[in-house]
């Protein structure tokens, strides 16, 4: 099994990564006001309850209203 050390290089940016999408997808949600489906109270919950690339991603797949 690898040691946090060497699996730690590959972790960091793959954390990172999640948390600026969260983060721009929670910005998204909270300025805008029309969505294709749903409310913002179910994106937002879509958003943090799938927080690790899913709940974003549907977010912007489904949810997102085009400009």
């Amino acid at each position: 099994m690898p040691e946090i050390k060497e699996v730690l290089p590959f972790l960091i940016p793959l954390a990172a990564a999640q948390f600026a999408l969260l983060g721009y997808t929670l910005y998204h949600i909270l300025t805008h006001h029309t969505y294709k489906r749903g409310s913002r109270g179910l994106w937002i919950a879509v958003t943090l309850i799938g927080m690790q690339f899913i709940g974003p991603v549907l977010y912007f797949l489904l949810g997102k209203e085009e400009s």
